[in-house]
C-alpha cells in the first residue's frame, strides 16, 4: 500500500512539472486581446482623436462607433459605407456624412440571419457576399440604400471550420475571386478548396481553384499600376515570436505557395517539409515566395490598392494594409494600418498610415484594423472589430459640424479637371454614344445638363454598371465606360 502510494505521489510531482513547463512556456508565446473574447471594447471621438494618430496630411474621426464586429467594408455609389458583421450575421448600411461633420448620419440593417457575412463586393447592380460556407448576391439600389429583390445563394457547402472567413472580390477582367483559409494550423487539407484563392463568373458559373498554399489570405486586391493580383498572407503559429514572417504574394493562376510545406522564402516547415519526400522537397522548390514579409503574427488582413485622384502623389497607387495584431507572440505587435510602396525597382517600403491601437508598453490593446475601402474623393474607412467602429482618415484637419438646416452642396468637379486624366479616350467615347444611338433619347426626352456638377469622370462611369430604366444596360467594358463618361462631360454644353 505504501509503495502505491509512493508511486502515486511521484506521478503527481511529475505531472505538475510538466504541466508547469507547459503553461511557463504557452505564457511565454502567447499576448491575448482577450477582451475580444468578450465583445472587445468600446470607444468615443474622443478616445480617437486622442489615441489615434494619421499619416503626415491626414486626419482621423469616428466615422461610426456602433458597429460591433465590423468587418469588411464596401462603399455604394451615393457615398453610403455597407460594412459585414459576422459575429452578429448581418451586414448594416453606414449613411453617408452630409452633414459634414465627418459622422455617419445613421444605420440601419440591410440583411442579417446569414451564415457569418464576411466578404463584401457591389457589382453591376448586385451586392455580394460571402457567408463563411457560401456565397450570395441580392439586387441593390444605390439611389437609396436599399435591397431591391432576393438575397440567392450561387455558391454553397463550402468549408467553414477552422479559418472561416471568406473575402469576394470582382478582377479588372470580370471574374469574381473568393479566397479560403485553412481548417487548421498547419496540416494538409482534405477539401481542395482550402487555404486557396478561386474564381468563378459573376452568376458562379466555372469555379476553379486559381492559386493553392495560401495559408489564410483574407484580403486581396489588383494594383491599378501594374495589374498584379496581391493577397495578404497568415503564416503559421507556435514557432516563437519571429517565425513565420506573414506574406505579402502576388498571385499567378496555377501557382503554389508553400503552406504547409514552406514559409516565407521557401523555407521547410518543420512539422511537414523539414525531412520530407523528395517529392514534397521539389514541390517547396518550386513555390513563388512572397514579394513582401511583415513581421511574424502581424496578421495582415485587408488590403486596399488607393486609387482617387485625389490622394496625394505619395499615396496614390499606394496599398493600404490593415495589421490586426498579434496574439502568438510574448509581446504584442501589429495592430496599425501601414501603407506599402512600390519603388521604380519593384522594391516595397512599408510606412505607419495610422497607429495608436496599442499602448506604448505593448500591453493594452484599443483597436484592431480589418479592412479599408476608400471612395471617390479620397476619404479612407477603416473597420475594426475589436472596437465595434469605422474610422474616416481624410485629408487635412477634422471636420466640424456644419450648423445649417440646409442640405451641404455637391462637390463640383470641373470638366477640364476631369477630363486632364485621360483626355485621348474622348474620341471613342463618342463613336460609343454614336453606335448606341443615344442621341435618340437624350436629345430630347432627357437631356443631359450639368454633368460635372453631379458626377467625377469615375463615379460618372461607375453609374453605367446599373443605370436608372429606361436606360438599357450596355455591359460597357471598364475602358469603354470611362471613354463614354468622358466624351459626356467633354459634350455636355452643347447637348
Amino acid at each position: 500500500m505504501k509503495k502505491t502510494l509512493k508511486y502515486t505521489l511521484i506521478f503527481f510531482i511529475a505531472l505538475g512539472a510538466v504541466l508547469s513547463t507547459a503553461l511557463a512556456t504557452f505564457k511565454s508565446s502567447v499576448s491575448v486581446p482577450w477582451r475580444q473574447l468578450v465583445g472587445g471594447v468600446k470607444t468615443t471621438e474622443k478616445e480617437v482623436t486622442g489615441r489615434l494618430t494619421a499619416a503626415d496630411g491626414y486626419s482621423v474621426q469616428l466615422f461610426a462607433g456602433d458597429v460591433p464586429g465590423a468587418r469588411w467594408l464596401t462603399v455604394t455609389r451615393n457615398g453610403d459605407i455597407i460594412v459585414s458583421q459576422p459575429k452578429h450575421g448581418k451586414v448594416s448600411l453606414l449613411l453617408q456624412d452630409k452633414d459634414g461633420d465627418g459622422r455617419s448620419d445613421g444605420q440601419k440593417t440591410l440583411i442579417d440571419n446569414l451564415q457569418r457575412p464576411h466578404g463584401l463586393l457591389l457589382h453591376d447592380g448586385w451586392l455580394y457576399i460571402a457567408e463563411s460556407d457560401a456565397v450570395g448576391r441580392v439586387p441593390f439600389d444605390h439611389s437609396d440604400g436599399r435591397l431591391a429583390g432576393r438575397y440567392q445563394r450561387i455558391i454553397e457547402n463550402l468549408e467553414d471550420d477552422g479559418h472561416w472567413t471568406k473575402t469576394i472580390d470582382m478582377s479588372p477582367e470580370g471574374w469574381l475571386f473568393l479566397s479560403s483559409g485553412s481548417s487548421c494550423n498547419v496540416c494538409i487539407e482534405k477539401d481542395p478548396r482550402r487555404a486557396t484563392i478561386m474564381r468563378m463568373k459573376p452568376n458562379g458559373d466555372d469555379f476553379e481553384i486559381y492559386a493553392t498554399g495560401l495559408r489564410n489570405s483574407v484580403g486581396f486586391d489588383w494594383s491599378p499600376k501594374d495589374g498584379g493580383l496581391y493577397a495578404t498572407d497568415n503564416g503559421r503559429d507556435w514557432l516563437g515570436d519571429n517565425l513565420p514572417p506573414d506574406e505579402l504574394n502576388l498571385i499567378r493562376k496555377d501557382q503554389f505557395y508553400g503552406w504547409p510545406y514552406a514559409y516565407g522564402d521557401r523555407v521547410p516547415d518543420p512539422d511537414l517539409g523539414v525531412d520530407a519526400s523528395p517529392e514534397i522537397q521539389q514541390k517547396i522548390a518550386d513555390s513563388i515566395p512572397p514579394v513582401y514579409e511583415f513581421r511574424a503574427h502581424n496578421a495582415p488582413l485587408g488590403i486596399k490598392f488607393l486609387r482617387s485622384v485625389e490622394q496625394p502623389k505619395e499615396y496614390r497607387h499606394a496599398a493600404l494594409v490593415a495589421l490586426h495584431g498579434s496574439w502568438n507572440r510574448s509581446v504584442k505587435d501589429g495592430y496599425k494600418v501601414v501603407s506599402l510602396h512600390w519603388g521604380d525597382d519593384g522594391e516595397i517600403q512599408q510606412r505607419d498610415f495610422l497607429w495608436g491601437f496599442l499602448s506604448n508598453d505593448r500591453q493594452t490593446v484599443y483597436g484592431r484594423p480589418v479592412a479599408i475601402a476608400e471612395d471617390k474623393l479620397g476619404n479612407i474607412y477603416i473597420s475594426d472589430d475589436y472596437a465595434g467602429a469605422v474610422y474616416r482618415v481624410s485629408q487635412g484637419p477634422p471636420r466640424q459640424a456644419v450648423l445649417t438646416t440646409q442640405q451641404p452642396q455637391l462637390q463640383k468637379t470641373s470638366t477640364a479637371n476631369a477630363l486632364s486624366i485621360d483626355a485621348e479616350v474622348v474620341q471613342l467615347g463618342a463613336q460609343l454614344y454614336q453606335s448606341n444611338d443615344c442621341a435618340h433619347c437624350h436629345q430630347a426626352q432627357f437631356p443631359l445638363r450639368n454633368l460635372s456638377a453631379k458626377y467625377t469622370a469615375q463615379t460618372l462611369a461607375d453609374y453605367f454598371d446599373a443605370p436608372t430604366p429606361p436606360m438599357p444596360n450596355y455591359n460597357f467594358t471598364a475602358v469603354q465606360k470611362k471613354a463614354l463618361a468622358h466624351y459626356l462631360l467633354s459634350q455636355e454644353s452643347s447637348l
